[in-house]
């Protein structure tokens, strides 16, 4: 792996809040990760959840 981590902060009004830790923070793609993998999967699964953001 490439050392970084995401670890679940919280939920409210919608909105999933993430850390990014070890390598993932300020990682160039790590906004690409967050958005098109994370965001994209979190809201196939639960139609509830409309953004995630990091924190």
């Amino acid at each position: 792996m490439d050392g970084g981590d995401i670890i679940f902060a919280g939920y409210r009004d919608g909105v999933v809040e993430l850390y990014m830790q070890g390598a993932c923070q300020g990682c160039p793609s790590s906004t690409l990760t967050l958005k098109m993998g994370i965001e994209q999967r979190l809201r196939e699964a639960v139609p509830e959840v409309q953004a995630v953001e990091a924190i």
